[in-house]
C-alpha cells in the first residue's frame, strides 16, 4: 500500500512531542533555580536535592509499570555500567550550568547553552546519524557568532563574572557529548540521517527509557549527595529554607525526572540531531518566562545573537530530503 509522504509516522510524531516536552521541562530548570538561590542555597545543594527527587520519581515510575520492569530485567551488566557512567558524566554538565546560573542571568545562560545543537550536528558527523553537506560546520560558526554577539551586547556594568561565563560555555560542550552517548546507547549508529527509515531505527533500540533514566539519574544523585554531605551542605530537610522547597521539587520532578525520561524516549524515535533541532523551543521558552517572572531583558545586540544561535540550529539540522527517501520517512505509521 502506498504511503502518504506528507504524513508524519505516529512513532515520529510522538518523538517530536516528547522532545518538545523535554525541552520546556529542561528550560524550566533555570526558572526553578533562581528562587532557590534567592532563599540562600547554592548550586551543589540545589543539585543534590534535584537529583534526589528525580531519582525517587524515576524509580516509582519504573517499578509501577510492568513493561518498565521487564525493560530493567533485560539490561545486561555492561549496559547498567554504561548507564551509570552516563549519569556520572551528567554531573559535570549539570554542575557547570547551575553553578553558572548563580551569577549569569537565566535568559543569557539559555542562549549560551543553546550552542549544543550545533555542536551535536558536528559530532554526529563521526558518531551518529550524520547530516548532509557542510551545514554542521556553517551552523556551528553561526551559533558561535551568536554567542559572541550575545556576550558583546551586555553593558559593562552588567557583565557577569568571567567564571560564570566560562562555566556556561563549558556546559553545552559536555552536554553535547552526553547526547551523542545517550543516542548511541539507544541504538543510533553512524550513517546519514536519510539512510535509515524510522522503523529501522526502532528495530535497533536496545534500552528502554524508564530504566535508562532511572539508573542515570540515580548515579548523578549519589555523586551529588556524597559531595553535598562531605562539604557540609544542608542535606537535612529541616535545614532547608521553606522558600526553597517549591523550586527544589520543581527542578527535581519537572526539569529532571520528566525532562530526562521525555528526552531519552524522544531521541530514540527521531535521532540526536533532529531532537536538537526540535529543542529550539527551549531558549525561547526560558527567555520568555525569565522576562515575565524575573524582569530579565536582553539588549538588541543580545537578541540578534540569540536569533543567530537558533538560526545555526536550523541551518545545521534542516536539509532537503531526497525523493527516494520521502516515502520511507512516511511509512510505518
Amino acid at each position: 500500500m502506498a504511503s502518504d509522504s506528507s504524513r508524519v509516522p505516529r512513532g515520529r510524531a510522538l518523538g517530536i512531542l516528547l522532545v518538545v516536552v523535554s525541552a520546556c521541562a529542561f528550560g524550566s530548570g533555570a526558572l526553578f533555580a533562581k528562587p532557590v538561590y534567592a532563599a540562600g542555597l547554592d548550586w551543589m545543594t540545589l543539585l543534590a536535592w534535584r537529583f534526589g527527587f528525580a531519582a525517587v520519581a524515576s524509580w516509582i515510575w519504573l517499578l509501577a509499570i510492568p513493561a518498565n520492569r521487564r525493560g530493567l530485567r533485560r539490561l545486561s551488566r555492561r549496559r547498567v555500567l554504561v548507564l551509570l557512567s552516563l549519569g556520572i558524566l551528567y554531573v559535570i554538565n549539570s554542575g557547570t550550568y547551575f553553578a553558572a546560573l548563580e551569577t549569569v542571568p537565566a535568559s543569557l545562560a539559555a542562549l549560551i547553552v543553546y550552542i549544543y545543537p550545533a555542536l551535536v550536528a558536528v559530532l554526529v558527523l563521526r558518531w551518529g546519524r550524520r547530516l548532509p553537506g557542510r551545514r554542521p560546520w556553517i551552523a556551528l560558526a553561526i551559533a558561535m557568532l551568536g554567542v559572541v554577539l550575545a556576550l558583546g551586547g551586555i553593558p559593562e556594568s552588567e557583565m557577569p563574572p568571567l567564571l560564570g561565563i566560562v562555566l556556561a560555555v563549558a556546559s553545552p560542550l559536555i552536554y553535547s557529548v552526553w547526547i551523542i552517548l545517550s543516542a548511541r546507547l539507544s541504538g543510533e549508529r553512524p550513517t546519514t540521517v536519510d539512510a535509515v527509515p524510522p522503523e529501522a531505527m526502532e528495530a535497533a533500540e536496545e534500552t528502554d527509557p524508564a530504566p535508562a533514566a532511572a539508573l542515570m539519574v540515580t548515579a548523578t544523585a549519589i555523586v551529588y549527595w556524597v559531595a553535598a554531605t562531605t562539604t557540609g551542605r544542608p542535606t537535612n530537610p529541616f535545614d532547608v529554607p521553606p522558600d526553597a522547597w517549591i523550586g527544589l521539587i520543581g527542578v527535581g520532578l519537572v526539569s529532571t525526572a520528566i525532562a530526562v525520561q521525555a528526552f531519552y524516549a524522544g531521541t530514540r524515535r527521531v535521532g540526536a540531531a533532529q531532537a536538537a533541532l526540535i529543542s529550539t523551543v527551549e531558549p525561547i521558552y526560558t527567555i520568555t518566562f525569565a522576562t515575565l517572572l524575573f524582569n530579565e531583558s536582553l539588549q538588541p545586540m543580545q537578541l540578534l545573537g540569540g536569533a543567530l544561535v537558533i538560526s545555526g540550529v536550523i541551518v545545521a539540522q534542516t536539509a532537503p530530503r531526497p525523493a527516494s527517501q520521502a516515502g520511507a520517512a512516511g511509512a510505518g505509521g
